[in-house]
């Protein structure tokens, strides 16, 4: 069964520092490219973070500095290490796959999803 499992969420204050994984199962991750979105209340998913199958990485401008994006091949996991959180980064946080993925800012350029995990951050 192919899945993806996200955990790591949680409650922090405001400049504190969180780790999201993404575990995948029933397929081979480093063939992969692997994005986070999240969703807050009322509004559409968007974009954070990427890591192309060739551990490259991109990431919206409104993390870019305080999320890094890396890759464990071996345990078929994800990463995201989140630094100095702020009430807008408050969401329901998921990871998605897509094959072979260089660049994928869409969600509809992804196949797999988790089922997404709560960042709460207070203030």
């Amino acid at each position: 069964q192919v899945e993806l499992v996200e955990s790591g969420g949680g409650l922090v204050q405001a400049g504190g520092s969180l780790r999201l994984s993404c575990a995948a199962s029933g397929l081979t991750f480093s063939n992969y490219g692997v994005g986070w979105f999240r969703q807050r209340p009322g509004k559409e998913r968007e974009f954070v973070a990427g890591i192309n199958w060739s551990a490259g990485t991109y990431y919206a401008d409104s993390v870019k500095g305080r999320f890094t994006l890396s890759r464990e091949n071996a345990k078929n996991t994800v990463y995201l290490q989140m630094n100095s959180l702020q009430s807008e980064d408050t969401a329901v946080y998921y990871c998605a796959a897509a094959w072979r993925a260089r660049l994928a800012y869409g969600p509809r350029q992804y196949d797999l999803w988790g089922q997404g995990t709560q960042v709460t951050v207070s203030s």
